[in-house]
């Protein structure tokens, strides 16, 4: 895993995970915003990105290896945690981990309750066709259609470049490994209710339904959890392709003090 890193080491931190499939570069744009108040560091997690040839293993490996760095490098704190579906789901085993990792955290589209079915279904879609769904030409297929249909959604050029780059090399074992673990086995575990951290747990109002039942057993489960429904929106479109709502939301969860 490496972890890329925005401002002045003496900021206070905050850690951003992103999405399966995704890389370091899905919180960038809020990274540069962020980072002339806080140190903001930005994962990328085994089997993507830069790291495609090491294997993916699960959540609870993922959030064990963030855990080390945050001890041997913030000061065993962060001020912000946050991520977007899998990487929200690393976010909360990191909460559950850990009463005192974070004073606020943001989860975006993630689920904490497993999914057996749906995670075979998408098993098999990606082991029949994933070749051609992360493709390069695919890749290109996908950012032209953005530009043409969502304008307001689309990439700068330096982030399309690093998705072109880096969708077609993420394995398929990867993405196997990512369904069977993220959406077929991880369930919220009962030490998430002696976090002391302050959580937005944001969702789009299109998102799947097994999303939103997530969301509000967390909230159920969780001492300190706000709720934010995204308006016409799905899956992870503050987090990957709207960061000037996402910071707007978030920088006035970071100044409503707990």
């Amino acid at each position: 895993m490496i972890f890329h890193e925005f401002g002045d080491k003496k900021f206070p931190h905050i850690l951003l995970i992103h999405g399966g499939g995704n890389s370091w570069w899905n919180y960038l744009r809020q990274a540069r915003m962020l980072s002339d108040k806080y140190h903001v560091i930005l994962p990328t997690l085994d089997g993507h990105g830069e790291e495609y040839q090491k294997e993916y293993i699960s959540t609870e490996n993922s959030a064990q290896q963030i855990m080390e760095y945050i001890k041997n490098n913030c000061d065993r704190k962060l001020f912000a945690i946050g991520g977007v579906s899998l990487g929200g789901q690393i976010a909360i085993e990191l909460l559950s981990l850990d009463s005192d990792i974070a004073e606020k955290a943001i989860i975006d589209g993630s689920i904490c309750i497993p999914q057996p079915k749906l995670a075979r279904i998408c098993t098999v879609i990606v082991k029949l066709f994933g070749k051609i769904m992360f493709s390069k030409s695919a890749s290109k297929i996908q950012l032209s259609l953005m530009k043409k249909m969502y304008p307001s959604m689309a990439y700068p050029e330096e982030i399309e470049n690093y998705y072109i780059e880096d969708m077609p090399r993420i394995p398929i074992k990867t993405l196997v490994t990512i369904y069977q673990t993220y959406m077929g086995r991880y369930r919220l575990k009962d030490t998430i209710t002696e976090s002391k951290a302050q959580v937005l747990y944001i969702y789009g109002e299109k998102e799947m339904g097994c999303v939103k039942e997530s969301a509000k057993l967390f909230k159920k489960m969780h001492p300190d959890c706000t709720l934010y429904e995204a308006k016409g929106y799905n899956h992870g479109y503050l987090s990957a392709y709207l960061p000037l709502e996402w910071m707007e939301l978030v920088n006035k969860f970071f100044e409503n003090e707990k």
